[in-house]
């Protein structure tokens, strides 16, 4: 559960997607996204930490005598079902006392691919420009068909409302934003 969530927050994916993929699905570009919910395949690039810890992971599997085609999978050998891996999120959660904003509902699993596309946004140089391009990247790299749907997974954080107080102040001054 450790590299599954993990892989959850550093990458974005749906639950639902890493929970379908294989072990040859990590190739030197990347994962493989097959199975989508929009049923269109895609590339997602990894961060060497995030492809040390697979590896880590599947040292691990082999140790213990997994030998299994599905890339996450209990020591049965079975794939996880997705609501069985949302009552260890909400478990662990619990556990260590993890709470929401106030008057916010604790974390949710989904909330990981929510705030990775937030501090992707976060991390982008914040002219208009790049802003747009950055938006059409995410959307396609979050698996969206259309980029609208990426906006919904936005909200406002101080980092964010900086750079747009600092966009407004711009372009008020004359300059271009």
């Amino acid at each position: 559960m450790t590299t599954l969530f993990g892989l959850l927050a550093a990458t974005g994916l749906r639950i639902s997607e890493a929970l379908a993929l294989h072990t040859d699905d990590i190739t030197d570009d990347g994962l493989i996204v097959r199975q989508t919910k929009c049923q269109k395949s895609r590339l997602v690039p990894l961060h060497d930490s995030v492809r040390l810890a697979l590896e880590r992971y599947l040292s691990d599997r082999r140790k213990r005598g997994l030998v299994a085609t599905s890339l996450f999978v209990f020591a049965t050998g079975r794939v996880p079902a997705y609501g069985t891996v949302a009552a260890i999120f909400r478990r662990l959660a619990r556990s260590i006392d993890l709470k929401g904003g106030p008057g916010k509902k604790r974390p949710r699993m989904h909330g990981l691919r929510h705030t990775f596309a937030v501090r992707s946004l976060e991390q982008c140089p914040h002219d208009r420009n790049t802003v747009n391009s950055h938006m059409v990247a995410l959307s396609t790299y979050l698996g969206h068909t259309y980029v609208g749907n990426t906006y919904w997974y936005l909200e406002a954080t101080p980092i964010l409302m900086r750079q747009i107080a600092a966009a407004g102040e711009a372009f008020h001054q004359g300059d271009v934003a």
